[in-house]
């Protein structure tokens, strides 16, 4: 089920929200889990055992820890809690990719390719991992208590807003909220804006972008202009497809009282990458920083031990995203990249690059990691690389100029626009505060929310890009 999808907008959603405000406050919990069972549920029943039995290992393992007599007996609470996530994920995720470069290599040597079994990628899998692993940690550390009633924690593990894409979110930061949130009508609205945001962000921006990327990535010999043209698509339909489902699960959690962290924060105005990785992906940068770069040692050890430390933390944060060479090079890109800069005095200053170039410098460096990103292998990246150098040729060919509609351009140049306002709202004055009264209104969130109904019910379900991590 998705959340642009016409069975959740007109079936799922006002129903749980119905039931929600009729059952009494003590009953809720227990209702997020059943409905945030069966969201889950509508993609593979069988899976939801495994959601269930992570989020009741790490239940059991921070309540182990936390009771444990010795510190010996509480960190091996914490590794046996820490290892049995870990295994899952690793096995779902990169089971296939490990056995598939063993028949590989074991056909080079002659003794015939391997069998690599079919394994089914659960969605969700890896923010559901970090999740209960950041629980046991913080439990055991004394940073947040245990949750008082199970049914707590399995809805705050199952919480359908954020279940399949994030944000990240840590228990400690909604301990409280289960314990006492507030529901108001001034909330009710605010998350409604707020998901009918996001809404238009995925389905007017993003989906309309995504044939665009999608046939210029599939192009065997781009030119210099279908090449930068194939990035930038994909860097618009990537930031408005994941930042518009953050936005959509955000303004679900207001709806029930919950306030989730924020995801984004104007990546795309970011005068270095070490900036960008400040506001792109907020929840999962600073997990990393937390329980990966910080661990490892962080910045305490002297500079190259820090630039190792920033370098493998980005390669791994890279293959969470998943089990192929492009994420593992993707993360190298921006982990060298970020140690260069740090090298340079990026903890110091803003950006470490002259004032004039820092941002389209900044934007260059980006698109050229998403192409690795978005490429289906490495060689298919440099494909793409070699395109963007000029190696096929510099115009669009005239055959892809007619494929190209205008909807795809338009809405290509109103992603831009809304990605770059933040840069230039302080010259706009008045004007860009007037522009925010009126995206705000209720009539404009009407007719938007309008809108986006008549296109979801036009389009087939469009999945989001982050399903797939």
């Amino acid at each position: 089920m998705v959340f642009s999808s016409p069975i959740f907008l007109f079936g799922f959603l006002p129903v749980f929200l119905a039931v929600y405000y009729a059952v009494p406050a003590g009953c809720r919990s227990w209702l997020i889990l059943l409905a945030s069972s069966a969201f889950y549920a509508w993609w593979r029943t069988d899976v939801l055992l495994l959601v269930f039995a992570m989020g009741g290992a790490s239940y059991l393992a921070a309540r182990i820890a936390v009771a444990a007599p010795t510190k010996p007996a509480r960190e091996w609470a914490v590794r046996l809690g820490v290892s049995f996530n870990l295994a899952l994920l690793g096995w779902f995720k990169y089971a296939m990719f490990v056995g598939g470069m063993l028949s590989d290599g074991a056909e080079r040597l002659g003794f015939g390719a391997l069998g690599v079994p079919e394994i089914i990628l659960p969605i969700g899998l890896s923010f559901l991992t970090f999740q209960s692993i950041s629980y046991i940690i913080d439990v055991a550390r004394g940073d947040a208590p245990p949750a008082r009633r199970l049914s707590d924690f399995m809805a705050f593990t199952t919480l359908f807003p954020q279940l399949i894409a994030g944000p990240v979110l840590r228990y400690k930061d909604l301990a409280d909220q289960f314990e006492h949130r507030v529901h108001s009508l001034s909330r009710m609205v605010a998350g409604l804006k707020r998901f009918v945001a996001g809404l238009a962000m995925k389905l007017i921006v993003a989906d309309s972008v995504a044939p665009l990327a999608d046939r210029l990535f599939a192009v065997a010999d781009p030119t210099a202009a279908e090449a930068w043209l194939a990035a930038l698509a994909y860097t618009i339909q990537l930031f408005f497809d994941f930042a518009g489902y953050s936005a959509m699960a955000i303004g679900l959690g207001l709806m029930i009282g919950f306030r989730f962290v924020e995801n984004f924060n104007a990546p795309y105005t970011a005068t270095s990458v070490t900036d960008f990785w400040r506001r792109w992906h907020i929840s999962l940068s600073n997990w990393l920083r937390d329980y990966l770069y910080v661990p490892l040692g962080g910045n305490r050890y002297g500079p190259r031990r820090t630039y190792r430390n920033l370098l493998l933390t980005m390669v791994l944060g890279g293959l969470w995203h998943g089990a192929n060479w492009t994420f593992l090079l993707w993360g190298a890109w921006h982990g060298g990249l970020m140690a260069l800069e740090r090298a340079m005095g990026a903890k110091a200053r803003a950006s470490v690059w002259p004032p004039l170039v820092a941002w389209p410098l900044t934007m260059v460096l980006v698109m050229i990691g998403w192409v690795m990103f978005r490429a289906g292998s490495v060689g298919a990246a440099f494909n793409l690389y070699a395109g963007m150098a000029g190696a096929h040729g510099w115009a669009m060919r005239p055959e892809l100029i007619t494929l190209t509609k205008p909807t795809e351009l338009l809405c290509l140049t109103l992603g831009v626009g809304i990605a770059l306002a933040p840069m230039h709202k302080a010259r706009l004055g008045s004007w860009s505060d007037r522009a925010a009264v009126l995206l705000r209104s209720g009539t404009t969130t009407t007719a938007t929310l309008a809108l986006c109904l008549l296109i979801a019910q036009a389009r087939t379900d469009s999945p989001f890009l982050y399903f797939q991590f």
